[in-house]
């Protein structure tokens, strides 16, 4: 893999899912082959992403390309500066997160998607889950807060709720600032 190009071979691994969602696979197993799976795997991603991500744009109509690839770079960074290149063997279990409905400073959804933008950070969620899903982009409307910049905030208050808590209420107070 070339780290200089890396994004170009990210974006033709995507429109082959893509193309593959659309031609009616639903198998994301078969995606990709061998090399393919080796360069996914060198930038800390799973293959199981590549479907979440062409599944939800086809269904829900986001999230697109670029935010799929800013995500991908956050991970990618995280990846190496932090985890040194080396995958975690933990997975996150999904019936550990808070309820859908939880609330911190009356902030819905928060809870639930701190510990996900963790896992995703650390390339530990489960197959059944998906840092940008609906709901998360729900979320992420309502506090006008680009899904990689929740992952980039993440990453600076990775052990701090409270911060994470202050900086998404700075956001959305901005936010009603200038609407």
């Amino acid at each position: 893999m070339s780290n200089y190009d890396y994004q170009a071979t990210l974006k033709n691994l995507y429109r082959k899912a893509l193309g593959l969602y659309r031609a009616g696979n639903q198998d994301p197993s078969t995606y990709f082959d061998e090399e393919e799976q080796s360069f996914i795997a060198s930038i800390g991603a799973h293959v199981q992403e590549f479907f979440d991500f062409v599944e939800d744009v086809e269904s829900h109509g986001e999230p697109d390309y670029e935010t799929f690839q800013l995500i991908m770079s956050v991970r990618r960074d995280f990846f190496f500066e932090v985890q040194k290149g080396v995958p975690s063997d933990t997975v996150a279990e999904e019936s550990d997160l808070p309820a859908k409905t939880d609330e911190i400073k009356g902030i819905a959804w928060l809870p639930r998607l701190m510990p996900k933008a963790r896992a995703r950070l650390r390339g530990e969620l489960p197959d059944s889950l998906m840092f940008c899903c609906p709901g998360d982009c729900s979320f992420f409307k309502t506090h006008d807060i680009h899904p990689a910049d929740f992952l980039r905030a993440t990453w600076a208050h990775l052990d701090d709720d409270e911060k994470m808590v202050d900086w998404v209420e700075s956001r959305s107070k901005a936010r009603s600032k200038v609407g």
